[in-house]
């Protein structure tokens, strides 16, 4: 469920992250200044420097936590009915989702522009804090790979404390009792992490924003690409305009969002609903593809369930979609599939007709479950 922007700090996502930037940024500004003191011009500069991309990287981490994505309002319609045929519904929500707009079950409401859901801020990517997101990555990493230089080169010189004492006398030197050797260590660890781990995160992010294209619209498109490989017909994009001005839909000097998050300019030939219609289409091949399983062995719902078996264990979905809990006689309809992981909705058999509850959907072991043709056969042919 959506929190309050302070309590959306309590959580071990920006706990963690906050306790990596102290971490790091401690120690190398503490090993920094006895190395390269700041009374001198090389030392108040790489101090400041430092200081500085610690700062923004801080600064825009918490924008991007407290600004969020942006929301849909509460039961959104268009202003044009004649175009609520080409908008999918939330039932959650109880209201039409814009374009380019998609509900996250972790934050329990339909969000604009959503990219991805990410732990490290507890909130969700997407048009209201996108650019603040990437900024926070930018300088994770630019700040990460200065504090790996100097913590590299102040654990050097502690490791040769004795032959910098006797041969470079007048040199800064720098001295680690067992407690600051560790914290080094860990400082150093961390920023090589961060420069690959992040690093890598960024260039999604960068790429992203120069397709104009989000996490989600990659997979409708790779679909709706797929769907087409057979056809002359040729599916067209609408968002991308170019890398330029791409990239001037994200990023500007204050990160705030550009537009309305609603109304999008798309490329010739496309209208506004280019995309959604196109998602329509792909709800329904895939309400033809469902498939009814019954629960014949209960699934814990854990991300690492060991006692399923060793080959389930290693063949974990790589995906941050949720896991669910099944007891045995539950029906799930199934929409996906791999060799041993099955991703489908619980059938609510609590829930009157009428009535509305949140969708129980995720991931469970395929062992847990077997598929009875008939009953899908059946439902099948009362959908049609």
């Amino acid at each position: 469920m959506c929190v309050g922007p302070i309590a959306r700090l309590k959580h071990w996502g920006p706990i963690t992250a906050l306790g990596i930037i102290k971490v790091v940024t401690g120690m190398t500004v503490h090993c920094g200044t006895i190395l390269w003191p700041p009374n001198t011009g090389q030392g108040l500069l790489l101090t400041a420097s430092f200081l500085i991309l610690s700062g923004l990287t801080l600064y825009n981490f918490l924008s991007a936590v407290f600004h969020g994505p942006g929301h849909l309002p509460l039961k959104w319609e268009p202003k044009d009915e004649s175009v609520k045929q080409f908008l999918q519904f939330c039932s959650v929500c109880k209201g039409f989702k814009a374009p380019r707009s998609h509900h996250c079950q972790k934050c329990g409401r339909c969000i604009i522009k959503m990219d991805h859901h990410c732990p490290w801020i507890n909130n969700c990517v997407g048009w209201g804090n996108q650019a603040h997101f990437t900024y926070f990555l930018m300088f994770a990493v630019i700040g990460c790979m200065q504090a790996t230089c100097i913590l590299t080169c102040s654990l050097y010189k502690a490791l040769y404390y004795n032959w910098y004492r006797y041969y470079t006398p007048e040199a800064p030197r720098i001295y680690f009792s067992a407690t600051g050797l560790i914290t080094c260590v860990t400082a150093l660890g961390l920023a090589i992490g961060i420069v690959v781990a992040v690093g890598m995160l960024l260039f999604l992010q960068v790429r992203g924003i120069l397709r104009n294209r989000t996490g989600i619209e990659d997979w409708i498109l790779d679909k709706a690409i797929r769907r087409r490989v057979n056809s002359k017909e040729k599916f067209t994009y609408p968002y991308n305009l170019g890398w330029w001005r791409n990239t001037k839909q994200v990023l500007n000097f204050s990160g705030s969002p550009i537009g309305n998050g609603v109304h999008w300019e798309v490329v010739d030939g496309c209208d506004q609903y280019t995309l959604t219609k196109e998602q329509l289409l792909q709800k329904a091949e895939k309400r033809k593809r469902t498939k009814l399983y019954h629960i014949i062995r209960a699934a814990s719902g854990a991300w690492v369930p060991i006692c399923q078996g060793f080959r389930v264990f290693l063949t974990l979905p790589c995906s941050d979609e949720p896991r669910i809990k099944l007891a045995v006689g539950d029906q799930v309809m199934v929409t996906r599939w791999n060799k041993h992981w099955l991703f489908g909705e619980l059938v609510r058999k609590d829930i009157r007709e009428g009535e509305t509850a949140p969708r129980i959907r995720g991931w469970f072991p395929r062992r847990c479950a077997v598929q009875t043709v008939e009953e899908d056969s059946d439902m099948s042919r009362k959908k049609k």
